[in-house]
């Protein structure tokens, strides 16, 4: 079974290669990205799309970095917090009494 599930990833995975591989044969034409000040920018759409796709990319970690650093310090100070209460506990607790 766990070869099964090994070879049916594989499968996929060279099926969505090749696909991909398909999509940039098929568009290889030159375009034209006009930038600010007449700059432009030639060059196969494939290209222009993937940097497209590297930009967004890169804009949506840049954009949830500070609330993911926030988090981990916050999760940083709880289990400091934590870890010296149990500290605390321990150093509180008194044998039982004898009787």
């Amino acid at each position: 079974m766990k070869q099964l599930t090994w070879l049916l990833k594989w499968i996929l995975r060279a099926a969505i290669f090749f696909a991909l591989l398909a999509f940039a044969l098929n568009n290889q034409q030159v375009v034209s990205v006009h930038l600010f000040f007449g700059h432009v920018w030639q060059a196969s759409l494939v290209l222009v799309l993937l940097a497209a796709f590297a930009l967004g990319l890169a804009a949506g970690v840049l954009a949830m970095l500070p609330r993911w650093l926030k988090q981990r310090h916050a999760a940083r100070q709880l289990r400091r917090r934590a870890v010296a209460d149990s500290e605390l506990a321990l150093t509180t607790i008194q044998p039982p009494h004898e009787s």
